[in-house]
Protein backbone atom coordinates (compact mmCIF):
# COMPACT_ATOMS: atom_id res chain seq x y z
CA UNK A 1 0.00 0.00 0.00
CA UNK A 2 2.69 2.56 1.03
CA UNK A 3 4.58 1.52 -2.51
CA UNK A 4 1.06 2.14 -4.32
CA UNK A 5 0.79 5.91 -2.13
CA UNK A 6 4.53 6.67 -3.46
CA UNK A 7 4.23 5.94 -7.06
CA UNK A 8 0.27 7.93 -7.08
CA UNK A 9 2.28 10.92 -5.29
CA UNK A 10 4.73 10.53 -7.70
CA UNK A 11 2.40 11.31 -10.61
CA UNK A 12 0.34 13.31 -9.20
CA UNK A 13 3.69 15.52 -8.79
CA UNK A 14 4.90 14.74 -11.97
CA UNK A 15 1.55 15.99 -14.12
CA UNK A 16 1.03 18.79 -11.37
CA UNK A 17 4.39 20.25 -12.77
CA UNK A 18 3.91 19.49 -16.62
CA UNK A 19 0.32 21.05 -15.74
CA UNK A 20 3.07 24.36 -14.24
CA UNK A 21 5.63 24.37 -17.35
CA UNK A 22 2.65 23.84 -19.84
CA UNK A 23 0.78 27.48 -18.76
CA UNK A 24 3.91 29.24 -17.90
CA UNK A 25 5.27 27.72 -21.66
CA UNK A 26 1.91 29.14 -23.08
CA UNK A 27 2.51 32.57 -21.76
CA UNK A 28 6.00 32.98 -23.01
CA UNK A 29 5.05 31.68 -26.27
CA UNK A 30 1.82 34.29 -26.99
CA UNK A 31 4.22 37.32 -25.13
CA UNK A 32 7.53 36.06 -28.06
CA UNK A 33 5.05 35.81 -31.10
CA UNK A 34 2.10 38.49 -30.54
CA UNK A 35 -1.02 38.78 -33.39
CA UNK A 36 0.53 39.96 -36.39
CA UNK A 37 -2.69 41.05 -38.39
CA UNK A 38 -6.38 42.07 -37.26
CA UNK A 39 -9.47 39.95 -36.00
CA UNK A 40 -13.00 39.64 -37.43
CA UNK A 41 -15.51 37.66 -36.01
CA UNK A 42 -17.75 34.73 -36.71
CA UNK A 43 -20.20 32.33 -34.52
CA UNK A 44 -18.92 35.00 -31.57
CA UNK A 45 -15.04 33.46 -32.30
CA UNK A 46 -12.48 35.93 -33.55
CA UNK A 47 -10.66 35.09 -36.89
CA UNK A 48 -7.32 36.44 -37.09
CA UNK A 49 -5.90 37.58 -40.72
CA UNK A 50 -3.52 39.46 -42.13
CA UNK A 51 -4.64 41.64 -45.64
CA UNK A 52 -1.61 43.07 -47.45
CA UNK A 53 -0.87 44.28 -50.70
CA UNK A 54 2.56 46.11 -50.83
CA UNK A 55 2.46 46.74 -55.08
CA UNK A 56 2.02 50.00 -56.50
CA UNK A 57 -1.51 49.89 -58.42
CA UNK A 58 -4.29 48.01 -58.64
CA UNK A 59 -3.48 44.14 -57.40
CA UNK A 60 -3.77 41.92 -59.93
CA UNK A 61 -5.94 39.49 -58.07
CA UNK A 62 -6.90 38.33 -54.49
CA UNK A 63 -4.82 35.60 -53.28
CA UNK A 64 -6.15 33.47 -50.06
CA UNK A 65 -3.53 31.49 -48.01
CA UNK A 66 -4.27 28.63 -45.78
CA UNK A 67 -1.85 27.07 -43.86
CA UNK A 68 -1.73 22.81 -43.10
CA UNK A 69 -0.95 21.23 -39.91
CA UNK A 70 1.08 22.08 -36.58
CA UNK A 71 1.52 26.01 -38.64
CA UNK A 72 -0.15 29.60 -38.57
CA UNK A 73 -0.47 32.07 -41.01
CA UNK A 74 3.03 33.82 -40.48
CA UNK A 75 4.43 30.30 -41.54
CA UNK A 76 2.15 30.62 -45.01
CA UNK A 77 3.07 34.47 -45.37
CA UNK A 78 6.98 33.41 -44.74
CA UNK A 79 6.90 30.60 -47.69
CA UNK A 80 4.93 32.35 -50.06
CA UNK A 81 2.82 35.26 -48.94
CA UNK A 82 5.45 37.95 -48.37
CA UNK A 83 6.43 37.13 -52.39
CA UNK A 84 3.20 37.38 -53.86
CA UNK A 85 1.78 40.52 -52.03
CA UNK A 86 4.41 42.60 -54.80
CA UNK A 87 1.95 41.99 -56.95
CA UNK A 88 -1.16 40.79 -55.41
CA UNK A 89 -3.90 41.24 -52.41
CA UNK A 90 -3.01 38.46 -50.39
CA UNK A 91 -4.91 37.36 -46.90
CA UNK A 92 -3.55 34.65 -44.59
CA UNK A 93 -5.66 33.45 -42.11
CA UNK A 94 -4.67 31.63 -39.34
CA UNK A 95 -7.39 28.43 -39.30
CA UNK A 96 -9.85 28.36 -36.74
CA UNK A 97 -7.74 27.00 -33.54
CA UNK A 98 -4.82 28.09 -34.77
CA UNK A 99 -2.38 30.74 -34.01
CA UNK A 100 -4.51 33.13 -32.79
CA UNK A 101 -7.88 32.05 -33.91
CA UNK A 102 -10.46 30.46 -32.07
CA UNK A 103 -12.43 27.56 -32.88
CA UNK A 104 -15.91 26.88 -31.89
CA UNK A 105 -16.73 23.81 -29.47
CA UNK A 106 -16.46 19.98 -30.21
CA UNK A 107 -14.76 18.04 -32.64
CA UNK A 108 -16.80 18.99 -35.57
CA UNK A 109 -15.44 22.62 -35.61
CA UNK A 110 -12.59 20.86 -36.75
CA UNK A 111 -14.28 19.06 -40.02
CA UNK A 112 -12.75 20.91 -43.51
CA UNK A 113 -16.30 21.94 -44.36
CA UNK A 114 -17.18 24.33 -40.78
CA UNK A 115 -14.01 25.62 -41.51
CA UNK A 116 -14.45 26.13 -45.21
CA UNK A 117 -17.76 28.19 -44.15
CA UNK A 118 -15.75 30.05 -41.25
CA UNK A 119 -13.27 31.39 -43.79
CA UNK A 120 -15.73 31.45 -46.25
CA UNK A 121 -17.87 33.92 -43.90
CA UNK A 122 -14.63 35.97 -42.96
CA UNK A 123 -13.75 36.49 -46.83
CA UNK A 124 -17.39 38.02 -47.18
CA UNK A 125 -16.93 40.43 -44.32
CA UNK A 126 -13.67 41.20 -45.94
CA UNK A 127 -15.53 42.27 -49.43
CA UNK A 128 -14.12 39.33 -50.68
CA UNK A 129 -14.53 37.66 -54.37
CA UNK A 130 -13.69 35.23 -57.17
CA UNK A 131 -9.96 34.86 -54.90
CA UNK A 132 -7.50 32.05 -55.58
CA UNK A 133 -7.44 29.97 -52.38
CA UNK A 134 -4.20 28.21 -51.98
CA UNK A 135 -4.23 25.42 -49.49
CA UNK A 136 -1.08 23.64 -48.14
CA UNK A 137 -0.72 20.70 -46.62
CA UNK A 138 -3.97 19.83 -44.14
CA UNK A 139 -5.89 22.92 -45.96
CA UNK A 140 -5.94 20.89 -48.90
CA UNK A 141 -8.96 19.76 -48.06
CA UNK A 142 -10.55 22.98 -47.54
CA UNK A 143 -10.35 24.05 -51.13
CA UNK A 144 -12.55 21.22 -52.28
CA UNK A 145 -15.69 22.65 -50.02
CA UNK A 146 -14.47 26.38 -51.02
CA UNK A 147 -15.06 25.44 -54.52
CA UNK A 148 -18.08 23.41 -54.29
CA UNK A 149 -20.22 25.69 -52.44
CA UNK A 150 -18.97 29.22 -51.29
CA UNK A 151 -18.29 29.99 -55.04
CA UNK A 152 -19.02 33.80 -54.73
CA UNK A 153 -15.31 34.06 -52.36
CA UNK A 154 -13.74 31.02 -54.54
CA UNK A 155 -12.51 31.96 -58.23
CA UNK A 156 -10.23 29.19 -58.52
CA UNK A 157 -8.09 26.95 -56.21
CA UNK A 158 -4.30 25.76 -55.60
CA UNK A 159 -3.58 22.91 -53.80
CA UNK A 160 0.25 22.49 -52.51
CA UNK A 161 0.87 18.90 -51.27
CA UNK A 162 -3.10 18.77 -50.08
CA UNK A 163 -4.14 16.36 -48.44
CA UNK A 164 -7.61 14.99 -50.11
CA UNK A 165 -8.50 11.13 -50.59
CA UNK A 166 -8.43 8.50 -47.97
CA UNK A 167 -4.97 6.77 -47.35
CA UNK A 168 -4.35 2.82 -46.88
CA UNK A 169 -4.09 2.55 -43.24
CA UNK A 170 -5.82 5.78 -42.40
CA UNK A 171 -7.52 4.48 -38.98
CA UNK A 172 -7.23 6.92 -36.51
CA UNK A 173 -4.53 6.44 -34.33
CA UNK A 174 -4.55 6.52 -30.23
CA UNK A 175 -3.31 9.91 -29.94
CA UNK A 176 -6.01 11.22 -32.37
CA UNK A 177 -8.77 9.42 -30.72
CA UNK A 178 -7.69 10.76 -27.65
CA UNK A 179 -7.52 14.37 -28.96
CA UNK A 180 -11.03 14.31 -29.91
CA UNK A 181 -12.42 12.60 -26.86
CA UNK A 182 -12.66 14.05 -23.16
CA UNK A 183 -9.56 13.25 -22.08
CA UNK A 184 -7.80 14.60 -24.39
CA UNK A 185 -7.96 18.26 -22.55
CA UNK A 186 -6.78 17.25 -19.42
CA UNK A 187 -3.60 15.43 -21.27
CA UNK A 188 -3.28 18.65 -23.45
CA UNK A 189 -3.02 21.03 -20.42
CA UNK A 190 -0.36 18.46 -18.80
CA UNK A 191 2.35 15.95 -21.09
CA UNK A 192 1.48 16.59 -23.88
CA UNK A 193 3.87 20.35 -24.42
CA UNK A 194 6.36 19.01 -22.58
CA UNK A 195 6.79 15.60 -24.72
CA UNK A 196 6.17 17.55 -27.87
CA UNK A 197 9.11 19.31 -27.60
CA UNK A 198 11.23 16.61 -27.38
CA UNK A 199 10.60 16.22 -31.08
CA UNK A 200 9.31 19.27 -32.28
CA UNK A 201 12.76 20.39 -34.47
CA UNK A 202 13.16 16.42 -35.39
CA UNK A 203 9.28 16.61 -36.64
CA UNK A 204 9.94 19.53 -38.62
CA UNK A 205 12.33 19.05 -40.45
CA UNK A 206 10.99 15.90 -41.58
CA UNK A 207 8.40 17.92 -43.50
CA UNK A 208 10.90 19.64 -45.70
CA UNK A 209 12.55 16.71 -46.19
CA UNK A 210 14.74 15.47 -48.84
CA UNK A 211 15.82 19.19 -48.59
CA UNK A 212 17.15 20.80 -45.43
CA UNK A 213 15.27 23.52 -43.22
CA UNK A 214 16.36 26.62 -42.67
CA UNK A 215 17.70 26.71 -39.43
CA UNK A 216 15.58 29.85 -38.38
CA UNK A 217 12.40 28.49 -39.63
CA UNK A 218 10.93 27.36 -36.26
CA UNK A 219 11.75 31.03 -34.72
CA UNK A 220 10.63 33.40 -37.83
CA UNK A 221 7.46 31.09 -38.67
CA UNK A 222 6.23 31.48 -34.81
CA UNK A 223 5.76 27.22 -34.52
CA UNK A 224 5.96 28.28 -30.55
CA UNK A 225 2.10 28.95 -31.11
CA UNK A 226 1.49 25.11 -31.94
CA UNK A 227 2.25 23.85 -28.31
CA UNK A 228 0.24 25.70 -26.14
CA UNK A 229 -2.72 23.04 -25.03
CA UNK A 230 -5.53 24.70 -26.91
CA UNK A 231 -3.89 24.52 -30.32
CA UNK A 232 -2.34 21.28 -29.97
CA UNK A 233 -5.92 19.69 -29.22
CA UNK A 234 -7.08 21.50 -32.21
CA UNK A 235 -4.20 20.31 -34.36
CA UNK A 236 -5.33 16.78 -32.81
CA UNK A 237 -8.68 17.27 -33.44
CA UNK A 238 -7.64 18.32 -37.51
CA UNK A 239 -5.98 14.75 -37.90
CA UNK A 240 -8.58 13.17 -36.29
CA UNK A 241 -10.99 13.82 -38.68
CA UNK A 242 -9.53 14.02 -41.65
CA UNK A 243 -9.45 10.49 -43.22
CA UNK A 244 -13.21 10.44 -42.73
CA UNK A 245 -13.84 13.62 -43.98
CA UNK A 246 -11.40 12.94 -46.98
CA UNK A 247 -13.48 10.08 -47.72
CA UNK A 248 -16.62 11.85 -48.10
CA UNK A 249 -15.99 14.94 -50.10
CA UNK A 250 -14.00 13.03 -52.60
CA UNK A 251 -17.06 11.97 -54.04
CA UNK A 252 -18.14 15.33 -55.12
CA UNK A 253 -14.76 16.49 -56.44
CA UNK A 254 -16.31 15.51 -59.99
CA UNK A 255 -18.35 18.63 -59.54
CA UNK A 256 -15.70 21.38 -59.34
CA UNK A 257 -15.76 23.79 -62.13
CA UNK A 258 -13.27 26.61 -60.80
CA UNK A 259 -10.11 26.45 -62.58
CA UNK A 260 -7.41 24.27 -60.70
CA UNK A 261 -4.25 23.53 -60.25
CA UNK A 262 -2.08 20.63 -58.16
CA UNK A 263 1.48 20.90 -56.65
CA UNK A 264 3.26 17.93 -55.61
CA UNK A 265 6.87 17.03 -54.74
CA UNK A 266 7.87 13.22 -55.60
CA UNK A 267 9.60 12.68 -52.35
CA UNK A 268 7.04 13.90 -50.17
CA UNK A 269 7.13 11.61 -47.25
CA UNK A 270 4.09 13.33 -45.25
CA UNK A 271 1.12 13.70 -48.13
CA UNK A 272 1.68 11.19 -50.78
CA UNK A 273 1.51 12.86 -53.79
CA UNK A 274 1.04 10.39 -55.99
CA UNK A 275 -2.30 9.32 -54.04
CA UNK A 276 -3.46 12.72 -53.35
CA UNK A 277 -2.32 15.17 -55.89
CA UNK A 278 -2.69 12.98 -59.41
CA UNK A 279 -5.92 11.52 -57.72
CA UNK A 280 -7.14 15.04 -57.39
CA UNK A 281 -5.66 16.29 -61.09
CA UNK A 282 -7.43 13.38 -62.42
CA UNK A 283 -11.07 13.44 -61.03
CA UNK A 284 -11.54 17.45 -61.34
CA UNK A 285 -12.29 18.75 -64.82
CA UNK A 286 -9.23 20.78 -65.93
CA UNK A 287 -6.85 20.56 -63.53
CA UNK A 288 -3.26 21.69 -64.40
CA UNK A 289 -1.10 19.05 -62.33
CA UNK A 290 2.62 19.77 -61.40
CA UNK A 291 4.92 16.85 -59.98
CA UNK A 292 8.30 18.23 -58.82
CA UNK A 293 11.12 15.73 -59.04
CA UNK A 294 13.03 15.59 -55.72
CA UNK A 295 11.11 17.64 -53.89
CA UNK A 296 9.60 17.27 -50.15
CA UNK A 297 5.91 18.17 -48.66
CA UNK A 298 7.38 21.95 -48.77
CA UNK A 299 7.67 22.88 -52.47
CA UNK A 300 6.75 27.05 -51.60
CA UNK A 301 10.36 27.05 -50.02
CA UNK A 302 12.21 24.55 -52.10
CA UNK A 303 10.85 26.06 -55.39
CA UNK A 304 9.11 29.41 -54.82
CA UNK A 305 10.01 30.57 -58.14
CA UNK A 306 8.05 27.21 -59.63
CA UNK A 307 4.81 28.11 -57.18
CA UNK A 308 4.56 31.63 -58.06
CA UNK A 309 4.52 31.13 -61.56
CA UNK A 310 1.67 28.85 -61.24
CA UNK A 311 -0.19 30.96 -58.82
CA UNK A 312 0.38 33.65 -62.15
CA UNK A 313 -0.95 31.28 -64.79
CA UNK A 314 -3.39 30.40 -62.88
CA UNK A 315 -5.12 33.52 -62.16
CA UNK A 316 -4.62 34.23 -65.76
CA UNK A 317 -7.28 31.29 -66.56
CA UNK A 318 -9.16 32.77 -63.67
CA UNK A 319 -9.46 35.88 -65.63
CA UNK A 320 -11.54 33.84 -68.36
CA UNK A 321 -14.23 32.17 -68.96
CA UNK A 322 -15.36 29.39 -66.54
CA UNK A 323 -15.44 25.95 -67.07
CA UNK A 324 -18.10 24.29 -68.96
CA UNK A 325 -19.26 20.84 -68.18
Amino acid sequence: MKVLVIIVGAVAMLLAGSALFTAVYARVMEARYPPTGRFLEVDGRRLHYVDRSLGAGVPRATIVLLHGASSNLVEAMLGLGDALSARYRVIAFDRPGHGWSERGPGIGAAEPADQARVIAEGLRQLGVQHALVIGHSWAGAILPHLALDHKDVTGGILVLSGATYPWPGGEISWYHRLAGSPAGRAVAATIATPLALLIFRAVAEQSFAPQIMPSDFIERAHLGLLLRPETMLANGRDVAVLHEAVERQSRRYGEIDVPATVIGGDADDVVWTDLHSRSFARDVPGTELVILPGIGHMPHYARGDLVRARVDALTARMAGPRLVK
